[in-house]
């Protein structure tokens, strides 16, 4: 078992991709982080028919898990052993409508902000054809 408070951030987040583990949210919605560096997280992910709302798309939920799970885990890159975070504001806007056949997500997040307790970063989910389907910012409180 992976143990924050013995790791810094990225220590941590290096050692899931290494281990190619993923949070269980991370599983049951088919996404992945599959890189980090400082102040940067990367997560891929797979829409289906699933996922869909009854517009016959996918949820805006599952693009907003995606942004806060790579925005969360840009900031997580920033911080010490033993500190954690939570997020405590979420912006998604919605670029255009993702379907199964959209096919695969890659969403980049970076850290704007990197305060003493607070945190901010903003993502972009893209989609094979490099076209823009969603982008987000959130703000991260800190908490030992």
């Amino acid at each position: 078992m992976r143990d924050f408070a013995t790791h810094t951030g990225i220590e941590f987040l290096q050692q899931m991709i290494r281990d190619g583990n993923s949070s269980a949210m991370a599983t049951l919605l088919n996404m992945k982080l599959i890189e980090v560096s400082d102040g940067k997280a990367v997560f891929e992910a797979f829409p289906s028919e699933k996922f869909y709302n009854p517009q016959m798309r996918v949820h805006g939920g599952f693009m907003a898990t995606l942004l806060d799970s790579a925005l969360g885990c840009a900031v997580q890159t920033k911080l010490a052993r033993g500190v954690g975070y939570g997020t405590i504001e979420l912006k998604v806007n919605y670029v255009r409508k993702v379907i199964a056949e959209t096919g695969r997500l890659i969403c980049t997040a970076t850290v704007l902000h990197a305060g003493r307790t607070m945190l901010t970063s903003e993502g972009k989910v893209a989609g094979p054809d490099g076209k823009l389907y969603a982008h987000g910012s959130g703000t991260f409180l800190v908490f030992p």
